[in-house]
């Protein structure tokens, strides 16, 4: 998607409409910008609650599941 924005005379930016639609970028909405290739990126930086509720996929053995399980019940105990 391409689409022309401005800068305002202190240096904000001003996407148009759709971007931040598309992005989900309403008011207060905390972003992050990065430049690569001589290109800037901006993305929003997702809240925890929109963390938490991603799937976390983690691949680990049974066996070092039950090792780490043991390890932190000996540190629930201290």
């Amino acid at each position: 998607m391409y689409a022309e924005g401005k800068v305002g005379s202190k240096g904000e930016l001003f996407p148009p409409k759709k971007i931040r639609e598309r992005l989900g970028l309403n008011p207060h909405t905390r972003v992050i910008y990065k430049v690569e290739d001589g290109r800037l990126i901006v993305e929003p930086i997702p809240s925890l609650e929109d963390v938490l509720r991603e799937k976390a996929e983690v691949e680990i053995t049974l066996e070092d599941f039950h090792k780490f399980r043991k390890e932190l019940s000996k540190r629930a105990e201290l």
